[in-house]
């Protein structure tokens, strides 16, 4: 909802940039700067040491290569056409190519408070990291030229789209959705992304009848540390303003990442008789992720339930999903993910009430009440969560038609780093 507040200073900084150039915000500028940098930073390095450490050591350079391949790919992307058609035109599903190579966008050049080139390079780093968490879904088996393609492919087709409708005064936005810091625009496509490729590519050779435990859970731990201390960045910073919004959506981000990492220990705890650390860090991804839509709109008690709600859910969504369906989302990013983001969207229409301890007193929530938001939230969670699920196959399905997509099964069983990068994570 805060960007849709930009996009008016947007389109007129393309007539007046003089004009608006005086309303620059030193403070929401350092913010967002600020912002960018810790978004980035979940990427490279937290993410990628956060899945690297979860896969088995002959898979690990693998992971951190993608992350980075992707980093570097969309970027590029982004700066091409991806910026344009996510936040230019006003086109209902897709937006247009008037800033192609980002034409117009100059150094005086403005959206709301903020340089319209901080803008862009603060939406950039949302777009890089949502293509880098699908691989999580197919880690271990893939080849490193096929999820090349498979990101640009699926960062223009799925992840552009859903920004637009969502962020940039597309279909979704103007029904009055609400997704604060993106548990549409990221975790719901990329959890419906991953849910899809790993069907279509199937599971890893002996996932039934062989552990596959993680090499490395102190790099998982680092990875994850780097994810929550950087999150702050991804909600916080979705304000676009260093104000009340922001400081609240902060306090919220890390009571949910905190309740949420309590819950999933907890239940291991009861269900196992031992806490572990590859738990505890999952539960805390899980609060982030739900908390993120809603950031904006609830308070310390919203955030509470929220996260104990996340805990709970994705806790049961990963042993669903692995142990009842036979699935191989290799690292979780469906019932993570996914199911959070879904549940982040749906309980801002019961938890988002502008007055009391629930809410934030910047909610949003429609005139008719709780019920009217959550028909158009659930509109939105069916638009996208189904051009997702669309998109994707056919993406997948095209890639398959030119190249192999899958690494062969000697590959698969010697490593996926010597074969695909002739290196390895480890010497010795």
């Amino acid at each position: 909802m805060a960007i849709k507040k930009l996009l008016l200073g947007c389109s007129l900084s393309t007539f007046a940039p003089t004009l608006l150039a005086q309303d620059l915000s030193s403070g929401d500028t350092s913010w967002i700067l600020t912002s960018t940098a810790l978004v980035l930073f979940m990427t490279l390095p937290g993410l990628a040491l956060f899945y690297g450490g979860l896969v088995r050591s002959k898979n690990v350079l693998s992971v951190l290569m993608q992350c980075f391949a992707i980093a570097c790919l969309v970027s590029v992307c982004w700066v091409i056409y991806g910026y344009s058609l996510a936040f230019k035109g006003d086109g209902q599903f897709i937006g247009d190519l008037s800033a192609i190579f980002l034409n117009g966008v100059e150094r005086d050049s403005m959206t709301g408070t903020i340089p319209e080139s901080l803008f862009v390079m603060f939406q950039m780093t949302f777009a890089i990291i949502t293509p880098a968490l699908v691989v999580g879904a197919f880690a271990e088996r893939v080849k490193f030229g096929a999820i090349c393609i498979f990101s640009v492919l699926w960062f223009t087709f799925v992840y552009l789209p859903a920004c637009h409708m969502v962020w940039g005064g597309g279909f979704l936005g103007n029904a009055g959705v609400i997704d604060f810091a993106g548990g549409l625009v990221v975790h719901t496509t990329c959890g419906v992304g991953a849910l899809v490729a790993a069907i279509m590519l199937g599971n890893r050779k002996g996932f039934q009848s062989n552990p596959m435990p993680p090499h490395n859970r102190t790099m998982v731990m680092i990875g994850a540390c780097m994810l929550w201390v950087g999150w702050f960045g991804f909600n916080a910073g979705s304000a676009v303003a260093a104000d009340s919004s922001a400081s609240m959506a902060m306090l919220v981000t890390h009571i949910s990442a905190a309740v949420g990492a309590l819950t999933w220990m907890g239940i291991e705890w009861v269900k196992q008789g031992k806490a572990t650390m590859i738990g505890i860090a999952t539960g805390m991804v899980a609060g982030l992720a739900t908390i993120t839509p809603a950031a904006g709109s609830v308070g310390p008690g919203g955030a509470m339930l929220i996260g104990l709600m996340a805990g709970f859910v994705c806790f049961y969504a990963t042993q669903t999903i692995k142990g009842y369906f036979h699935i191989d989302d290799s690292l979780d990013v469906f019932p993570v993910h996914g199911v959070g983001g879904i549940l982040g969207i749906i309980m801002i229409s019961f938890l988002g009430s502008p007055d009391g301890f629930l809410g934030s007193g910047a909610a949003g929530i429609a005139e008719g009440g709780a019920l009217v938001q959550l028909k158009i939230q659930l509109l939105g969670i069916i638009v996208i969560a189904a051009w997702t699920a669309i998109a994707t196959y056919i993406i997948i399905k095209s890639i398959s038609v030119f190249t192999d997509i899958r690494v062969s099964d000697d590959v698969e069983a010697e490593g996926v780093d010597i074969n695909e990068h002739n290196e390895q994570g480890y010497s010795f």
